[in-house]
């Protein structure tokens, strides 16, 4: 392929993301775009759980996105240019947050949805931090307009107030949906661009538009949104200030001229066009895949994506360029009856079936036997993948969700990327002896594709306990491995997975491990000092320092030091939690010539920790959760008083619509069941999310109660 074929192929190219909070409507919203796109001939429906993203059997029962769902689908821009649009319906639950993290970090676009009737809730907020992190720019479609209740100007304006740095710019506005609105009112569309009314045909499925001139009994409103859209888009774009200043001077302002100016913005997050429709009732879904193509980027108006040389450090850039050096990156794992299916961004260059490639973090090569586009839970083998191509990998043996693939003659190592720590444990165990070595691999293989699930095996007791983001998390781990691997286990009660840190800092604590009893033995002693020390978040929970001086102790053995003061962080605290926030110092040790070895220098920097934290005293972390709780102000006053009982700080109260919307901190310890208790004491009208927001000190008597049990 010549440049010019290539650089058309990837301009052509857009990687998406549908996210939101859940039930905003991403995958009805999804499953219309398939359908008007030709990719599926008859559309599914969420509560009948036979949509296609949502293809697994807790996905149908539960009517809820759980793993994010890659799909392709083709549509043609207002040229009628062929785009290739790269879609991920993410999860809006905040226990499955990861798969949206990990899903932003290789997207080039979003659509963020919002139900017109909730507004901006948690979980959009938590979203919208996620892109921003990534910088991905970023389009908003107000959803459900025909639900009683839509507020197409409260929600807009909340997105102005309550998300950070977002700049929303109308180019819709509805035709009939306000506070008091009903499906009945709720009739069509304004563009603000090319100022028509647009109303679309219900009994074909949304399939007929007829674009009409604006009624006259709307046409005020709809100058007054128009008139915001072009002064906002002339505070953010000098280009089209100008333009704008001769239009209102007697000159021409075409549409085109808007359009263009709305990519500028949009490419570089200066701004966020609103649109607005209702997926479950085909109105607007075709214009949002119009926006999709016209504002969102091509892999060719993201910058080159940065990362380091594996043992140079000195900083890289691949452009996307499918002739360049091959560089990629793996960001989500799934495991099926067939193995392992990598998915990988590709950045740069092409990746061929059957080639080998380089894995500079774990420094392997792996084989790339056979490549796919993924279609949900379809896969269409290709025999090539170029720059811009988000593809499945079968082959891939060492390569884990965040690792870099690349060109062993030119490497790079890609940032990786950073998930959140579990906050909830649970034991489990196997019900007979012989699925004790099928549990082991079976919670490999889920770690491997999950990486916000961990287990860990208590030494003393020989119980496996498996951690997560929340209750739902753990549930739906529990009947994967009762349903697709076919194993029968016993689960103890959720629990909190709390972290220990040490009250004060200690000097000179001495660790060894001296063992002589003729032949070869062991023999190391190590000197450290010990602190508190709040690490950046993403940074590992304990920062190592060597200060030796003079080779007291021979520099092969220092890494064998740090090996064991991290594994001894990993449950070394009172309670047999981990510790975190923790410099530790080497300052010294003694070493003997024949009975030192790396075992031994483990061994004793094990040791001298265990002693630091006895003699420095522990701190119990508590995991700390956000809550947003959404009432009838009839029912404030009761669910308030519980929270206060929960231990739970309210930061503010606050109304949106005609409901009051509670903003508080809780321990998780005592939210355990609070769906119950919200339900009982607001008979069923008020619902919350709660996401993980910090560690924080516990009260002592926890840490005293916890350590002698």
């Amino acid at each position: 392929m010549d440049s010019d074929a290539s650089h058309s192929a990837l301009a052509s190219i857009r990687n998406i993301g549908i996210i939101a909070h859940i039930d905003a409507g991403k995958t009805t919203t999804t499953e219309r775009i398939l359908y008007y796109t030709g990719e599926i001939h008859r559309m599914g429906d969420v509560d009948k759980g036979n949509t296609t993203t949502d293809y697994l059997e807790e996905e149908r029962e539960r009517g809820i996105t759980i793993v994010a769902a890659a799909i392709t689908c083709r549509w043609k821009d207002s040229a009628g240019k062929p785009i290739l649009i790269n879609i991920i319906d993410t999860p809006g639950h905040v226990d499955f947050t990861a798969e949206v993290e990990r899903s932003l970090r290789v997207l080039d676009g979003a659509v963020v949805v919002f139900s017109a009737v909730e507004g901006v809730e948690a979980q959009s907020e938590t979203v919208w931090r996620q892109a921003a992190k990534y910088r991905v720019p970023r389009i908003c479609f107000i959803n459900k307009l025909d639900r009683i209740g839509a507020e197409f100007e409260r929600v807009y304006d909340e997105i102005g107030d309550r998300l950070v740095d977002s700049h929303p710019i109308p180019v819709q506005i509805p035709i009939g949906a306000g506070p008091e609105g009903s499906m009945g009112e709720f009739q069509g569309l304004i563009d603000l661009i090319t100022m028509r009314a647009l109303y679309y045909k219900t009994e074909d499925l949304g399939s007929t538009i007829t674009e009409v001139p604006i009624p006259d009994s709307v046409l005020p409103d709809a100058e007054l949104w128009r008139e915001r859209l072009l002064n906002s888009l002339s505070e953010k774009d000098e280009k089209f200030t100008d333009i704008y200043m001769s239009h209102l001077e007697g000159g021409d302002l075409a549409p085109a001229d808007i359009e263009a100016a709305l990519r500028r913005v949009t490419l570089t997050g200066q701004a966020h066009p609103v649109l607005c429709g209702s997926s479950l009732r085909y109105v607007g879904v075709q214009r949002l895949l119009d926006a999709v193509a016209l504002y969102l980027p091509s892999p060719l108006d993201r910058p080159p994506v940065a990362g380091t040389h594996p043992k140079k450090g000195t900083e890289i850039t691949r452009g996307p360029d499918p002739d360049g050096p091959f560089a990629a990156l793996v960001f989500k794992i799934t495991n099926d009856a067939h193995g392992d299916l990598s998915f990988a961004r590709i950045y740069s260059g092409r990746l061929k079936a059957g080639s080998r490639v380089y894995n500079p973090g774990k420094d392997k090569k792996e084989n790339c036997s056979r490549l796919y586009h993924i279609r949900a839970d379809d896969r269409e083998q290709i025999a090539e993948a170029l720059a811009g191509d988000i593809v499945g990998i079968v082959g891939l043996k060492d390569s884990v969700t965040g690792d870099t693939l690349c060109d062993a003659a030119h490497p790079i190592l890609l940032e990786r990327i950073e998930f959140p720590e579990t906050v909830m444990s649970m034991s489990i165990e196997p019900v007979s002896s012989a699925d004790k070595g099928k549990l082991a691999d079976t919670l490999i293989a889920l770690a491997r594709e999950d990486p916000t699930f961990t287990f860990r095996v208590n030494e003393e007791t020989g119980q496996t306990l498996i951690s997560g983001m929340g209750e739902l998390h753990l549930e739906i781990l529990k009947n994967r491995m009762i349903r697709d691997f076919r194993l029968k286990v016993h689960v103890g009660r959720p629990r909190v997975s709390y972290r220990e840190t040490i009250k004060r800092a200690v000097k000179r604590v001495e660790g060894s491990c001296i063992r002589q009893t003729g032949g070869s033995g062991l023999f190391a002693r190590v000197t450290i000092d010990v602190e508190p020390e709040t690490q950046p978040k993403g940074a590992p929970v304990l920062r190592f320092v060597n200060k030796l001086k003079g080779g007291v102790i021979p520099a092969e053995f220092v890494p064998a030091i740090e090996a064991g003061l991290r594994e001894e962080a990993k449950s070394g605290g009172r309670t047999g939690y981990p510790l975190v926030d923790l410099k530790v110092v080497l300052t010294d040790g003694d070493v003997h010539d024949v009975d030192s070895n790396e075992l031994a220098f483990r061994f004793a920097a094990g040791d001298a920790l265990r002693k630091a934290v006895q003699e420095a005293g522990s701190v119990l972390l508590e995991p700390i959760m956000r809550i947003e709780v959404v009432t009838p102000e009839d029912y404030l006053g009761g669910i308030t008083a519980d929270l206060s009982s929960r231990r739970a700080l309210i930061d503010q109260t606050s109304s949106r619509g005609k409901l009051m919307v509670i903003d508080a901190r809780a321990p998780l310890e005592k939210m355990f069941g609070y769906s119950t208790a919200v339900r009982s004491l607001s008979q069923g009208r008020a619902g919350y999310t709660m996401e993980p927001l910090e560690y924080a000190p516990a009260p002592d008597s926890m840490l005293e109660a916890l350590a002698g049990m």
